[in-house]
């Protein structure tokens, strides 16, 4: 029997052989949203370390709804054309499966790249005002422009035809961005929304969009793929979203056809307390999961492959996913097989690197795809 993190996990047609999950990572490295030759060399060797999925790094759906002028974007046939090249070098040589994240930036957007400080890009320097549930800016950047109806249905329709072209290119999943302070937790969020329509006010008010959003993907997205969504489980900051509001909005997109929830948290404002150390996130994951009966991936600091095991084993939640971990160590899911007597997948190119063979013994350290 193997290990619970080496164990298949199937959603919908989709079955990953392992649950070990890459991150999406924002790279600032595209030109005008499109792909480039550093995301073929950044997924390409992602996609051969042995995870069971791999994720790209959030995608704009419009040139508004990115970070930086630099963020990857799926709003454009020359974005396609670009990332469908990237798909296919991780196909040909790859064994994870691949899922996109799909995103806007909401207010804020405007910035400069993660090596420049993230900081404010004005309208003079080239910068655009951000968009948001309301005009509250987030502290330091461009104040955004709230929202009109119009402007809602605009947004989420931006999301729908991005995931259209998501499927043309073949990706095998999708996951909603609704974290960290982007547009949906902007609607969420009590401390971003001080709308008094139909889209704020009442929890039930700030899950409007996100739910729509979701809803206009899902009727897009193949019944085949998986569908979820990544959320901030909470704010970090008081009068801000609560894990029993996440609790509501995963109850509610279950409800929808969810096939799983991602629990992150904070992002929304700066003066948020994180009590951050080893796994902090997955108890986040573990109650979604466990009061609303949903898929749950967990995030946040699973650093050692023991105690992502455990997290599995404890069904705490279905997927680890890690980020920065994999950066750092990219062949992560060869040394947490090694580690736990399992295989995962090794590119033929590189399988005389394995220790067993050390001695000359020839072993197909290989898992299927």
């Amino acid at each position: 029997m193997r290990v619970p993190l080496f164990a298949p996990f199937t959603m919908r047609d989709l079955t990953l052989t392992n649950r070990i999950v890459v991150s999406p990572m924002g790279q600032y490295s595209a030109q005008d949203g499109s792909a480039t030759d550093w995301h073929t060399m950044h997924l390409g060797h992602l996609a051969v370390s042995g995870a069971g999925l791999l994720i790209t790094e959030a995608t704009a759906v419009a040139p508004a709804g990115r970070l930086s002028q630099f963020d990857l974007g799926l709003y454009s046939d020359a974005n396609e054309q670009a990332l469908a090249s990237v798909v296919e070098f991780c196909r040909k040589y790859g064994g994870a499966k691949l899922g996109i994240q799909l995103y806007h930036g909401g207010r804020k957007g405007s910035i400069t790249t993660a090596w420049e400080g993230q900081k404010a890009v004005s309208l003079n320097a080239g910068g655009w005002r951000p968009l948001s549930a309301s005009d509250v800016p987030y502290p330091g950047r461009n104040v955004p422009i709230a929202l009109d109806l119009p402007g809602i249905k605009t947004a989420i329709s931006q999301f729908a035809e991005a995931a259209k072209r998501a499927d043309r290119i073949g990706f095998d999943m999708l996951e909603i961005h609704g974290a960290h302070g982007y547009l949906i937790h902007n609607f969420l969020s009590p401390l971003a929304n001080k709308r008094t329509d139909e889209y704020g006010g009442s929890l039930q008010n700030r899950m409007r969009f996100a739910l729509e959003v979701f809803e206009a993907i899902r009727k897009v997205w193949p019944e085949r793929k998986p569908l979820g969504m990544r959320i901030s489980a909470t704010d970090w900051a008081e009068g801000g979203w609560t894990l029993d509001d996440s609790v509501a909005l995963a109850i509610e997109l279950e409800k929808r056809g969810c096939d799983y929830i991602t629990a992150s948290s904070g992002g929304s404002v700066p003066e948020q307390q994180l009590k951050v150390g080893p796994g902090y996130q997955v108890p986040f994951a573990e109650r979604i999961r466990r009061e609303s009966g949903i898929a749950t991936m967990a995030v946040g600091l699973i650093t050692e492959p023991r105690q992502a095991n455990e997290v599995i084993a404890a069904e705490q939640a279905d997927l680890v996913a890690l980020g920065r971990g994999m950066l750092f160590n990219p062949r992560w899911p060869w040394h947490a097989a090694m580690e736990l007597g399992e295989q995962a997948f090794y590119p033929r190119q590189y399988e005389r690197s394995h220790p067993s063979m050390r001695g000359g013994d020839f072993l197909k350290p290989r898992a299927d795809k």
